[in-house]
């Protein structure tokens, strides 16, 4: 395998220290320092590789590693903290990744038998071991890179199979799961849908247990499961990492800013944020200006 990533890492080293775009679609890398602030955003489902480096991951009280030679797959929209670091040896973290769509699974899964699903109340996200076969799958990708003619033909293929190898490791359930509509997880992938969208406004967590067609306690537990944050927890970080955006940019006042995100309250707004980013708003809007300019139109992160 240490070939294969070797490759990896010769085709993927043209990456910035942001998502850099491959000209292949939902494919993705990065290197060097990410700022953690960064990597404090509301993340799209992902297949994340690690190539050099290593990576933690904190979703609610649930902390990952992931180190060279593992893959991460996150299945929701999660919000959560990432942490960067460079090699033992000194080498620059290097990651790529594939942006999740259920509808590529769904098509997918359709020419699969369906096994056993996971767990009655597991994470929307694990890390695991490559394999030599997912590897070979992630080198013909981005080989394509440089045959920028063949993508539109080859890549399809490719995402196909890199999302079979998945299936067939220890997370596919997570993929299969997400995609097929009768599943808990398809289930709460719906509400965290919704919740995204209307992140701002008043929300009861009956309606959106029916949304679900769960009972409340059934539908609590499950997204506590997936997501390891309650609804009303999961709202909040939502609200105050569009709200840290918003702020960097300099767009509006702290007040605007909280009833814009849902708040009725600046006051409550400013100890919820401290609470979760350390300082009050201004303060750590002045800060993080101070260290960069980063883009802040939102605060999702499509991968990496």
């Amino acid at each position: 395998m240490e070939t294969q990533l070797q490759e990896l890492r010769y085709l993927a080293a043209r990456a910035e220290n942001r998502r850099t775009e491959t000209g292949i679609p939902r494919v993705a890398m990065v290197q060097g320092a990410i700022p953690d602030h960064q990597l404090a955003a509301v993340y799209d489902p992902m297949v994340n590789l690690i190539l050099n480096g290593s990576k933690t991951m904190t979703v609610g009280d649930q902390t990952l590693r992931y180190d060279p030679a593992t893959y991460f797959v996150m299945s929701v929209d999660l919000p959560a903290i990432g942490s960067i670091h460079p090699s033992s040896t000194g080498k620059p973290y290097l990651a790529i990744s594939l942006t999740l769509t259920p509808a590529s699974v769904a098509d997918l899964l359709a020419d699969l038998p369906k096994p056993a699903g996971g767990a009655l109340y597991d994470p929307g996200f694990s890390v695991a071991p490559v394999t030599p076969e997912l590897l070979d799958t992630w080198l013909r990708m981005l080989r394509l890179m440089e045959r920028p003619d063949e993508i539109a033909a080859l890549a399809p293929a490719y995402e196909r199979e890199i999302l079979f190898r998945v299936l067939q490791g220890p997370m596919g359930w997570m993929l299969r799961d997400i995609a097929t509509p009768d599943t808990a997880l398809a289930r709460i992938y719906v509400a965290i849908q919704w919740i995204r969208k209307n992140f701002a406004e008043p929300m009861r967590v009956e309606t959106l247990a029916e949304m679900a067609a769960l009972s409340v306690s059934a539908f609590h537990r499950h997204f506590k499961a997936v997501t390891a944050l309650s609804p009303l927890q999961y709202q909040k970080h939502v609200r105050l990492l569009h709200a840290r955006a918003l702020l960097i940019a300099g767009e509006a006042s702290t007040t605007s800013v909280a009833f814009g995100v849902g708040y009725e309250s600046p006051s409550q707004f400013s100890r919820e944020y401290a609470r979760q980013f350390g300082l009050p708003p201004s303060r750590d809007a002045a800060r993080l200006n101070r260290i960069s300019q980063v883009p802040t139109h939102t605060a999702s992160c499509h991968s990496l």
